[in-house]
């Protein structure tokens, strides 16, 4: 039987750095930390070049792409991450895939206005026999729903 194997999701996007940000504080989880000593040293022995990286809050990085994860699963090869990186063309559609953020409990109202504050878009609310759940959008359109 084969091993299970380690999953990442991608998540095109405009502005990696920004959206994994808002993505991180959305889920309580941290941008993975960069490694500016390691990227200058690419630099340095030809293997990236100036195109490759950009400064970010004070800090080198890689451009065009961020990951965030669980704090607590920082480093470790089979965390749980998702990836946003840069693509040139824009959305044009509806996500054939989202995420489903559970509350735990929480008034899903407030958690609403709590992201429309911070960036987010509302777009509708459904319910379906005692489940009630608010679609949204992240800060470049991204669908997502809140339950």
């Amino acid at each position: 039987m084969p091993k299970p194997y380690g999953v990442q999701i991608a998540v095109d996007c405009r502005d990696a750095h920004p959206l994994a940000d808002w993505w991180a504080e959305t889920l309580g989880w941290v941008v993975e930390p960069s490694d500016p000593a390691f990227i200058q040293r690419m630099l340095d022995e030809g293997y990236a070049s100036a195109d490759d990286t950009q400064t970010y809050k004070g800090k080198l990085v890689w451009r065009g792409a961020a990951a965030i994860c669980p704090s607590t699963e920082v480093g470790d090869p089979a965390r749980r991450r998702i990836l946003f990186q840069d693509v040139p063309e824009p959305k044009t559609g509806k996500n054939r895939m989202h995420y489903d953020i559970h509350s735990g409990g929480e008034d899903i109202d407030r958690l609403r206005d709590e992201l429309v504050g911070r960036g987010a878009t509302y777009v509708a609310s459904h319910a379906q026999g005692p489940f009630r759940w608010h679609v949204m959008q992240d800060p470049e359109g991204n669908e997502f729903c809140v339950s």
